[in-house]
């Protein structure tokens, strides 16, 4: 089983491994970049275990910065195109990066100028890698490549995925080299990926999602059609354009593309999706009816890797549409507890999903009380998931703490209530969620004034300034006091009333 990501590309060199804009890489010039990325990082003064943090879009660079880490024993650390300073600030800081790769004039918008804001306070980045326009690198050295004595090794930490915390910033959970070949290659036999295969790959690098699916595109040797930002109608172009064979997305995703019309989808033939907006079954029947295609749920995690598990392609459309399904290795195991007794449930009663297996993460980066916390004493991870055994699979049902699913992406609501403190006129904040039918939840926050006044529109301006787009509340109402419970462990905000006032605000 491979072991490395110069393994990963080593068959079919001639085959290609990216196509994007019009132009198209070989794996062999995909190696051979990588290799030069590597040399120009070394020349840098990156060493084994430093780390890379890549603030960019889906692009060939991307993948070669990643193959270049790898192959130099660092740390890869993705940042969403979506954040913004005070999130990389974050990200960076707990890293303790060496270096930073952004493209500056992607979208519009000036990446350099939110990192100078807090380059002050990153004492350890050393190095700020630009990407061209022409997909060049700048302030990176040109001109060598390295050879089999770069250093990495199968047991190196090679990439971080952040996910939500409860402290209020997300974590960063490690998986090295190794795990990451393997499931590649695991995720390749899955969903029968092969050479001459296309896969559209819309959803971000930087996510564990987009990321999963395009290293499987490649340990199979198909193609990665990449897109920098998802749109349906373009996405439907790419399909017909490159004879796409295999999609995988959220239902909101797949949905918007089976409705795009006059275009030849019918190469499309294996796909999965993530059910976020609540409507898995009308999407099943919809790509089976429409072009034949046989969509099934699917179950992944930052700790343990998307794509861990799947439903049967050759099951009935109830199953097909259910999220969770069937571990793809026998490597990956899996139980449902008790949460509190962590007793093992019999088959279809719900309780906490646990996981054990090559694909679950080393631990939190530089938070050993996260990591301690996330594994029961006999070494399972706790999903933190609410889900039932089905057979020799599981189905998925919700989380069990108050996370949100915000446009696709998992998100604590304390992530968004310490950016609201961080406000003069902020003393206590809370956030809930609200799920709308075909929308999937929204974030409304509710907060308590200080002596300096503010208005609704002032503080949603401020957090569409410092955060990602999708973590801004729908709305944020000023209350005078908060409905509370008192309990034998103290005063709690009864989080069940804000969420029944949530909804009457969205009314």
């Amino acid at each position: 089983m491979t072991e490395t990501l110069d393994e990963l590309l080593a068959p079919h060199p001639e085959r290609p491994a990216l196509i994007m804009e019009g132009r198209t890489s070989s794996r062999r010039e995909l190696a051979e970049r990588s290799a030069a990325a590597a040399w120009g990082l070394r020349e840098l003064g990156f060493r084994r275990g430093d780390a890379l943090a890549l603030w960019l879009p889906n692009s060939a660079e991307w993948l070669a910065l990643f193959f270049a880490a790898a192959h130099l024993g660092l740390l890869v650390v993705p940042v969403s195109t979506r954040y913004r300073s005070f999130e990389v600030l974050h990200l960076l800081g707990t890293s303790k990066a060496k270096g930073i790769a952004i493209a500056p004039g992607f979208l519009d918008i000036d990446f350099g100028a939110m990192l100078a804001t807090v380059r002050a306070e990153l004492p350890g980045l050393a190095h700020v890698i630009e990407v061209d326009a022409g997909g060049g690198f700048r302030n990176l050295p040109q001109g060598g490549c390295i050879g089999p004595e770069g250093g990495g090794g199968p047991r190196d930490p090679l990439c971080t995925f952040s996910t939500s915390g409860t402290t209020g910033n997300p974590k960063l959970a490690v998986h090295d080299q190794a795990s990451i070949a393997k499931h590649a290659r695991l995720v390749a036999q899955a969903f029968e990926l092969a050479p001459g295969d296309a896969v559209l790959c819309a959803l971000p690098l930087y996510g564990v999602f987009g990321f999963c699916q395009a290293l499987g595109a490649l340990a199979g040797a198909a193609a990665c059609v990449l897109e920098t930002a998802f749109d349906a109608a373009e996405a439907a172009a790419a399909i017909a354009a490159h004879k796409v064979t295999h999609f995988i997305g959220s239902d909101g995703m797949l949905e918007s593309v089976l409705r795009v019309q006059a275009r030849d989808l019918s190469s499309w033939r294996h796909g999965g999706f993530a059910d976020f907006l609540g409507r898995a079954r009308q999407l099943v029947e919809e790509a089976e009816a429409r072009i034949g295609l046989r969509l099934v749920g699917l179950y992944g995690s930052s700790e343990c890797f998307a794509l861990m598990a799947k439903q049967r392609e050759a099951a009935a459309i109830e199953e097909r549409a259910l999220a969770g399904g069937i571990p793809i290795s026998r490597e990956i195991e899996f139980r449902v507890v008790d949460a509190l007794s962590g007793a093992a449930l019999p088959e279809g009663e719900p309780g906490e999903l646990q996981i054990k297996g090559y694909n679950v993460m080393s631990g939190y980066l530089r938070n050993p009380e996260a990591t301690a916390a996330a594994f029961t004493a006999d070494g399972w991870f706790r999903s933190g998931d609410l889900a039932y055994r089905s057979g020799p699979g599981f189905v998925y049902l919700s989380r069990i703490k108050d996370s949100l699913r915000l446009k696709g992406y998992l998100v604590d609501p304390s992530e968004i209530e310490e950016y609201l403190l961080r406000h003069a006129a902020v003393e206590v904040a809370q956030v809930v969620g609200v799920n709308r039918p075909g929308e999937g939840d929204v974030a409304v926050a509710f907060v308590r004034l200080g002596a300096a006044g503010a208005s609704e529109a002032e503080l949603l301006s401020y957090c569409r300034d410092g955060m990602a787009s999708y973590k801004v509340p729908r709305r944020i109402a000023i209350v005078e006091d908060f409905p509370v419970v008192h309990g034998p462990n103290g005063t709690k905000i009864q989080k069940a009333k804000l969420r029944e006032q949530a909804q009457a605000l969205l009314a």
